[in-house]
C-alpha cells in the first residue's frame, strides 16, 4: 500500500510539465535540481535554530529588556499538590465554591488554602511581560535577517525585477546555493516553532485552539514551501518568503516596545508594518507574484500539471487570509486614528 502511494504521489503528471521525467532531473552539464530527499536536512537545522534562540533570548533579549526597564517578574510556585494539580489539568482552573470545599476536604486543608493554591496556579501560566518580549526578540531577529538576507540574495537575479524570468527555462532551472540555504533556514525555522508550540505564548483564552491553529498555520507554510520545492518553482518561492518576511518584523519590533511601554515608538511602528503589509500582501502578493502563477504559466504550457492547481489554490487561501488580516489591521488602524 505504501509503495503504491509513495508512486501515485510522485507521478510525473502532478510535478512537472507533459513529456517529462524525474529521470530528468539527474543534475548535469552544471545544472544542479532541488531533490525532495534534501528536505530531511531541515529537521537538524530546525534544532540548530532552537540553540541559536535559546542563546539569543537569555544573552541578548534579556539584557535588551532590562535597559528598556522590563523587569523579571517571579512568581510564588504553589506547594506540590498531586491531587489540585489533577483537578486543575483535568477538570476546571477556576473551580465553584462548593468545588473547593470538596477538594479541601479531600485534602484535609482550609478552603483558603485551595483558593490561595489554585490563584498561583493560574498565575503560573499567565505568561510574564519579559517570557513575551523574548518571543517577540526572537522572531523580530529571525524575521530581519530574513529580509536582509534575502534581499542580498534576490537583489541581483533577473526575477526579482521582471516576473517573467521565473518561467524562463522551466522546469530545467538550476538551483543556486544562496536558494538552497534560504529555503532551509525559512522551512527549519517553521519546523522549529511547531517544536516550540507546548512551551511557548498561549495568546487566546483556548490554549487547545490557539495551539491547533498555530499547527495548522506552521504546516501550511512548510507544506507550501516544501512543495514548490519538490517541483523546482524555487524562483517564485524565494520571492514569496520574501514579500511575507518584510513586513513580519515590524510587527514583532512594534510587539518589543509595547511591552516595555514605549508607547510613541510602538504607534510608529504599527503604523510602518501597516504600510508594508498593505504594499506587499495587497499590492505585490496578488497583482505581482499570483500574476506569475495563475496568468504567465500559460504562455509557457497549454496543458497545465496537478501541481498548478494546488499551489494556485494554497497561494489564493493565503491571500484571503491576507484579505483577513489586512482588514483587522485596518479597524485598528481606524481606531488609533479617530479615538486615540
Amino acid at each position: 500500500i505504501l509503495k503504491t502511494l509513495n508512486s501515485w504521489f510522485w507521478w510525473e503528471n502532478i510535478w512537472m510539465p507533459i513529456n517529462c521525467t524525474w529521470a530528468d532531473f539527474v543534475d548535469r552539464d552544471g545544472l544542479v535540481f532541488p531533490k525532495p530527499h534534501q528536505l530531511y536536512a531541515t529537521i537538524p537545522y530546525a534544532f540548530v535554530l532552537l540553540v541559536i534562540r535559546f542563546f539569543s533570548e537569555r544573552y541578548v533579549a534579556r539584557p535588551l529588556a532590562k535597559a528598556l526597564g522590563i523587569k523579571n517578574v517571579r512568581r510564588v510556585k504553589p506547594q506540590p499538590n498531586p491531587v489540585l494539580e489533577s483537578y486543575f489539568r483535568e477538570c476546571s482552573r477556576h473551580p465553584s465554591q462548593s468545588e473547593i470545599k470538596g477538594l479541601a476536604k479531600k485534602c484535609n486543608c482550609t478552603v483558603h488554602l485551595v483558593e490561595k493554591w489554585f490563584r498561583r496556579r493560574r498565575n503560573l501560566e499567565i505568561p510574564t511581560v519579559l517570557q513575551k518580549f523574548q518571543e517577540a526578540f526572537w522572531r523580530f531577529s529571525f524575521y530581519l535577517t530574513s529580509s536582509i538576507v534575502g534581499f542580498i540574495f534576490l537583489y541581483d537575479k533577473p526575477w526579482f525585477y521582471d516576473i517573467w524570468q521565473t518561467w524562463v527555462g522551466y522546469p530545467f532551472q538550476t538551483l543556486l546555493p544562496s536558494q538552497y540555504w534560504y529555503y532551509m533556514a525559512e522551512i527549519g525555522f517553521y519546523w522549529s516553532l511547531i517544536f516550540t508550540l507546548g512551551i511557548d505564548i498561549k495568546r487566546k483564552a483556548s490554549a487547545l485552539l490557539d495551539f491547533m491553529a498555530h499547527v495548522v498555520h506552521h504546516l501550511a507554510a512548510i507544506g507550501l514551501m516544501s512543495g514548490s520545492w519538490c517541483g523546482n518553482y524555487v524562483r517564485l518561492g524565494t520571492l514569496v518568503i520574501f514579500v511575507h518576511d518584510t513586513a513580519d518584523f515590524w510587527l514583532e519590533a512594534a510587539k518589543m516596545f509595547n511591552y516595555a511601554r514605549w508607547e510613541k515608538t510602538c504607534n510608529m511602528l504599527f503604523i510602518i508594518f501597516s504600510i508594508v503589509f498593505f504594499i506587499t500582501r495587497m499590492i505585490l502578493f496578488p497583482f505581482w507574484i499570483l500574476r506569475a502563477t495563475l496568468y504567465q504559466p500559460t504562455y509557457y504550457s497549454t496543458t497545465p500539471v496537478i501541481a498548478y492547481f494546488l499551489f494556485n489554490g494554497m497561494l489564493l487561501t493565503l491571500q484571503g487570509l491576507h484579505l483577513y488580516w489586512g482588514y483587522l489591521i485596518f479597524k485598528i488602524l481606524k481606531r488609533f486614528v479617530f479615538l486615540k
